[in-house]
């Protein structure tokens, strides 16, 4: 994807869209959707709010828009509050779900409606008022920057179409162009990609981080869908039960999570996680001691964490279990295996190639690497780093 000139030009100010969000609250009635929420955003940056549904993510990115008052709490943009102030005034774009396009207009009318709000005034909207003063010249502004934007997302050849022509894919393009044009300091995206196909949502990420870049514009984007948040973002804000459990990088989420509620949302398959005690030998594991020196009181509680590629299957000493279940997915091999002691099985990812000599019902030794062994304590808290 290539933004043309006339769209990436220099009217816009640069490192525009710098977002602050101070302890938003909100409450529907007795219910309480967000608590607390700090954030910030720097200009230019690729944000991702993920989280469960119904945990409070879209209301987030209704407050920031001014769709929703917040309960308590301000948001801030480029350091001016914008506590009270009309949507339209934000100078902020927001893609929708439902992508929101006019089914009466064509693709271009669609493209060109936030500008013709914006530019024209009530009268010279109205059928018939081309021969207004200054109506002409700002038609042929406002036509002029559709066809840039329709350029950028490779929409030319399906300009004088109706929504109802358009594939999915399509229209997810035009509630982008929209939102493009008018070349807003920020962009609130709120699972635009959750009514595609499995393929089209694939090509879509790419085509979404390639425009981010291009761009060099804040995007706030909201999902349930780790595989988005952890392939476009630059951080990742992970909300849960309303409350944000830590912002970082994709990579600092799934390697060294806060919470051991953020290690269990993010990464596919989930991770394991054990209950552990804290022994004169280290750290016990389903009884047997895998990590030392913790330097914890002995008897602590804990609950031990470790991603499945993590785990082992040995022929030496180790856990042992029951392989229950066997997921080959070609090129990677999940085995589910329980273990005494705990409901649910553990998962080690395998290479395919031991697929032969793991059979359902055998019985095997699991090897708990220290190094990768992720400590949280009994509320879930972090409280140590790798033993």
């Amino acid at each position: 994807m290539h933004v043309s000139p006339s769209l990436a030009g220099t009217e816009r100010p640069a490192r525009r869209g710098a977002l602050a969000l101070a302890r938003i609250a909100k409450q529907f009635g007795d219910v309480s959707v967000l608590r607390d929420i700090d954030l910030e955003v720097r200009a230019g940056e690729f944000i991702t709010i993920l989280g469960p549904s119904g945990c409070g993510k879209s209301t987030l990115l209704r407050i920031i828009a001014g769709l929703e008052p917040q309960s308590e709490g301000t948001v801030v943009i480029d350091g001016v509050s914008m506590d009270g102030l009309a949507p339209d005034k934000r100078d902020i774009a927001m893609v929708f779900q439902s992508y929101a396009l006019y089914p009466h207009l064509t693709v271009a009318e669609n493209i060109a409606v936030p500008l013709r709000m914006r530019r024209l005034s009530r009268l010279q909207r109205l059928p018939g008022a081309g021969l207004l003063p200054g109506v002409h010249r700002t038609n042929g502004s406002i036509a002029e920057a559709v066809r840039g934007v329709a350029a950028a997302l490779r929409l030319e050849s399906l300009l004088d179409r109706k929504p109802s022509q358009l594939s999915g894919g399509q229209k997810q393009r035009v509630a982008l162009a929209r939102a493009m044009v008018r070349q807003p300091r920020a962009f609130l995206m709120d699972e635009p990609l959750s009514n595609l196909d499995a393929e089209l949502r694939v090509h879509m990420r790419a085509e979404l981080a390639q425009l981010h870049r291009e761009l060099g514009a804040t995007f706030v984007y909201v999902t349930h869908d780790q595989a988005e948040a952890m392939t476009m973002s630059d951080r990742v804000a992970v909300i849960l039960d309303g409350r944000l459990r830590q912002i970082a990088s994709p990579a600092t989420l799934y390697h060294d999570p806060d919470d051991v509620r953020v290690a269990q949302f993010v990464g596919m398959p989930r991770i394991n996680v054990f209950p552990a005690v804290a022994t004169p030998a280290g750290i016990g594991v389903l009884g047997m001691p895998v990590a030392r020196d913790s330097g914890l009181p002995i008897g602590t509680r804990l609950q031990a964490a470790i991603r499945p590629e993590r785990l082992a299957v040995t022929t030496g000493a180790g856990i042992p279990g029951r392989i229950v279940f066997r997921e080959n997915l070609g090129a990677d091999l999940f085995l589910h295996i329980a273990l005494h002691g705990m409901a649910s099985p553990a998962i080690i990812r395998c290479d395919p190639s031991t697929l032969e000599s793991t059979e359902i019902g055998a019985t095997v030794q699991i090897l708990f690497p220290a190094a990768h062994l992720l400590l949280f304590d009994s509320d879930g808290r972090r409280i140590a780093r790798n033993g």
